[in-house]
């Protein structure tokens, strides 16, 4: 599989929807993560994405204009002792409630199926990463295996001692249409370039100017587990303007 650089994958796609990239910095020191939105209603561009104690969470930027809250708030990033999930949506917390029960991501994710927006059916995407004393990731596509939703397909992709300077991308759409074409394939192999703010400017100037909503970037140091994180807020950088 050939490696992609950020800015040839985004080029020809204006509305990729929600994506995750899970990699190893080129110096080969850090674990890299980071997860964006992109959005074409209001309903949607109307978030910011806000740290917790648990990690991250999407917010209404503006309650007052929420329409419909149960597809755009929810809790994509999550961290676990020496593990961290990343998902477009509410199966984080069923992530979460099965590794409680000492049962696994590839577990809890066979519960769970594609978003019920038709015509869309949007994929669910999640990742797990693990940064303790083996440096691994998986990736998860759940999407529909026909235009009416009456079938589901799930996929795993586990990543065992990535290389440096190496990622993959998983995200929710090939581009914009109606109704939305459903990520097909492997996640993509991208270079993973720079340092976190070479990486983090990267990633947001090459999302579509109008689309992008927010992005998180961490890189989680595998010697020391230090982590270091950038958010981008398209919301809250227009109205410091």
């Amino acid at each position: 599989m050939n490696q992609l650089n950020i800015q040839q994958i985004f080029e020809s796609n204006p509305y990729p929807g929600r994506g995750i990239l899970f990699g190893k910095s080129e110096d080969n020191l850090f674990a890299v993560m980071a997860y964006f939105l992109t959005g074409r209603s209001e309903n949607s561009r109307n978030r910011i994405l806000a740290e917790n104690e648990q990690g991250i969470s999407t917010k209404p930027f503006d309650a007052a204009k929420v329409s419909d809250p149960s597809l755009i708030l929810y809790s994509p990033v999550r961290v676990f002792p020496g593990a961290t999930v990343v998902t477009n949506g509410d199966q984080t917390e069923t992530i979460s409630d099965f590794f409680k029960q000492g049962k696994t991501f590839e577990d809890a994710l066979r519960t769970r199926t594609f978003e019920p927006d038709a015509p869309n059916f949007t994929p669910r995407i999640s990742g797990l990463m693990e940064t303790g004393k083996v440096f691994r990731y998986r990736l998860s596509l759940i999407k529909s295996g026909d235009a009416e939703g009456k079938s589901v397909q799930r996929f795993f992709y586990e990543y065992e001692s990535p290389l440096a300077g190496d990622g993959r991308l998983l995200h929710t759409y090939l581009g914009d249409g109606d109704p939305l074409p459903s990520f097909e394939g492997e996640p993509v192999r991208v270079a993973v370039e720079g340092d976190i703010d070479t990486l983090s400017h990267a990633l947001w100037d090459s999302l579509n100017e109008e689309n992008k909503i927010s992005l998180f970037v961490r890189f989680v140091n595998l010697k020391t587990g230090l982590m270091e994180t950038r958010i981008f807020n398209k919301n809250l950088s227009a109205q410091g303007s």
